[in-house]
């Protein structure tokens, strides 16, 4: 074929035109598979430059891998929340999921307080009677023998011969012979047996009949228990003189003991919510009729008194109950409320975890801030907060610990700082975490606590719910009022105290202790228990002052253990006592009132240590 002829064919013009179209697309719409990859690589680069571990975000790693600490996968960290603040804390969500940690706002609330208060059922001092004679003569015959019976109006409570009633009813019938003629005579005898309570039908029926009744009943002028018998048969009693003392128990009283830093939340008529140790599972409710308006200078208590009605007899007197009243709060009233576990207390500083707004992930820092009163599971916020900011409300702790772990400013360490990771470095004998110094100064002063040295300390201590630190502080102001029950050196009055005590030990909730927190309070309980029955059980005040001294020793350890909550506590010794073997105990001054000799050597002491919440 001709060359010539072949190249200027039209279907071989036609060929070439679709292939260099076909090269020409694959030209621009083609991209290189090996160009695509760096690029991705470069962005995700870009977006994910650190790695941590979900459970330990203190964690930062520049590539993915396994958690040195957990061995679990490491996850990229969100860049743009890692720099928000460098004293902030930055948890992922999945760490902040596994330490169950929850927030809500701060919000304004009706404030109501609750108020706990222990007591005794007493008799209504109203309703107490005197069953007295108003004859003289001697008892022939007791009907009431015993105390704890039921008498009922009217009801014959012994029977009297009176000589001076025979004499009188003589008087009465020469009298009527002459009414007559001596009127005055006549009813100046009716008179006098009036006076001695005979009732009208029965002078009547002396003068009519003429006979004379050698013996007279004795009757009852109130229904109730007879609560104490003060004669036997055969007695002489004089004219007035008390044969029994009969109490009317369908109405009682219920007396509450109110501490000083109570009394100011309670008015008359509170509905006031009580149990009885005894009857378990019942719960009855009165108001507040009463205050009393002065401070016992022993117990430093003063009496809060419930009025309530006792028709099925269930309430008897001297039987322990435990009072609850919901005081409303009315100059806190719109104020802030958070949640009690929300609070972390330090015993000088109340703090809580703010969460950072505009962040994807949460961010937490921590805002020291002031506290009005304890609403029972909450607090009145005076100052740090405002409405409408989150906060942490559950999982506070974890909060704090992951703080600590990072360095960053936390309870125990406002400052923030390095954290060591469990090894002795500074050769104070304390792993774990770095402590402030003022807090290793305190722990070495510690051995001088029986030395005779006077130091004042913030002792290290336990970190414990703040539930348990009130329960703490009740335990403390009861432990006072026993103290200051053997500087009277009442023997009657110290058993009462102490059996007092026993129902607030056992009230103590040992539930909101976990780990060697719970095991130590175990210990420390049992021991309390045992030594406040020896001071109850025992009537001899030495024994009890004996018991006294261990039981000082083992609250002490206590305190220093699990802390108060704004209070002093000055620790005191005796050299003198126990045939100079000496004793400590607690006190809220610094001024010695010795509890082991009272009057004979009040100012026997000094103090040895002072301990500042």
């Amino acid at each position: 074929m001709n060359m010539k002829k072949f190249f200027s064919n039209k279907y071989f013009r036609y060929g070439l035109f679709v292939i260099g179209g076909i090269l020409l697309g694959w030209l621009f719409f083609h991209t290189p598979r090996k160009d695509s990859v760096p690029q991705e690589e470069t962005v995700q680069s870009d977006q994910a430059t650190l790695w941590t571990c979900a459970m330990h975000p203190q964690i930062r790693m520049p590539e993915p891998g396994k958690c040195p600490i957990c061995g679990m996968d490491l996850i990229p960290l969100n860049r743009s929340n890692a720099e928000i603040d460098p004293a902030a804390l930055h948890l992922t969500k999945e760490a902040a999921q596994l330490a169950n940690v929850m927030t809500s706002e701060v919000t304004r609330q009706k404030p109501v307080k609750e108020v706990r208060l222990y007591g005794k059922v007493q008799a209504d001092e109203r309703l107490l009677q005197s069953q007295v004679s108003h004859i003289p003569g001697r008892i022939e015959k007791l009907l009431v023998n015993f105390t704890g019976e039921t008498v009922q109006k009217g009801q014959t409570l012994a029977v009297l011969y009176s000589p001076e009633l025979v004499t009188a009813q003589q008087e009465l019938l020469e009298a009527a012979k002459t009414r007559q003629i001596q009127p005055e005579i006549y009813e100046a005898a009716k008179e006098k047996l009036r006076q001695w309570k005979l009732p009208e039908t029965q002078i009547l029926s002396i003068e009519n009949s003429g006979n004379i009744q050698y013996n007279v009943d004795v009757v009852s002028n109130t229904t109730g228990v007879v609560t104490s018998r003060r004669v036997n048969n055969g007695d002489y009693i004089g004219q007035g003189s008390v044969l029994f003392e009969v109490a009317d128990l369908s109405r009682v009283w219920v007396l509450f003991d109110a501490y000083e830093s109570d009394i100011q939340f309670l008015r008359n008529g509170d509905n006031l919510e009580f149990t009885v140790q005894a009857l378990p599972g019942i719960k009855f409710t009165g108001h507040i009729a009463f205050i009393d308006p002065v401070i016992d200078p022993v117990t430093r208590v003063a009496k809060v008194r419930v009025e309530t009605g006792n028709q099925s007899g269930k309430l008897k007197p001297e039987m322990f109950v435990t009072g609850n009243v919901k005081a409303r709060l009315d100059e806190f009233r719109n104020m802030l409320v958070i949640p009690k576990s929300a609070v972390l207390w330090t015993g000088t500083r109340s703090i809580v975890y703010v969460k950072l707004a505009g962040t994807e992930e949460p961010v937490f820092k921590i805002r020291e801030i002031g506290l009005g009163p304890m609403l029972g599971n909450s607090f009145v916020v005076t100052e740090g907060l405002t409405e409408g900011e989150e906060i942490v409300t559950q999982g506070t702790f974890s909060v704090d610990a992951a703080a600590q772990l990072e360095g960053k400013p936390s309870m125990m360490n406002p400052t923030g700082g390095k954290v060591s990771t469990g090894h002795d470095h500074d050769g104070t004998g304390n792993q774990g975490m770095d402590i402030p110094g003022d807090i290793i100064k305190s722990n070495s002063n510690a051995e001088n606590e029986h030395a005779g040295h006077n130091t004042t300390q913030k002792s290290v201590k336990m970190s414990v719910p703040m539930d348990f630190t009130m329960q703490l502080n009740t335990v403390f102001d009861q432990y006072i009022v026993l103290k200051d029950a053997f500087v009277q050196g009442n023997v009657k009055e110290v058993k009462q105290t102490a059996q007092k005590f026993e129902q607030i030990l056992a009230n103590v909730n040992m539930k909101l202790l976990t780990g060697d927190a719970h095991k130590q309070w175990m210990d420390i309980s049992g021991k309390l228990d045992n030594l406040i029955i020896q001071i109850s059980s025992s009537s001899d005040i030495e024994g009890q002052r004996k018991a006294f001294s261990d039981f000082s020793d083992v609250f002490f350890k206590a305190i220093k253990t699990f802390g108060l909550m704004d209070k002093t506590a000055y620790y005191q010794f005796c050299p003198m006592a126990f045939q100079d073997k000496g004793a400590y105990w607690l006190s809220t001054t610094n001024e010695i009132r010795n509890p082991y000799f009272g009057d004979k050597m009040l100012t026997c002491g000094e103090t040895k240590e002072t301990l500042d919440y």
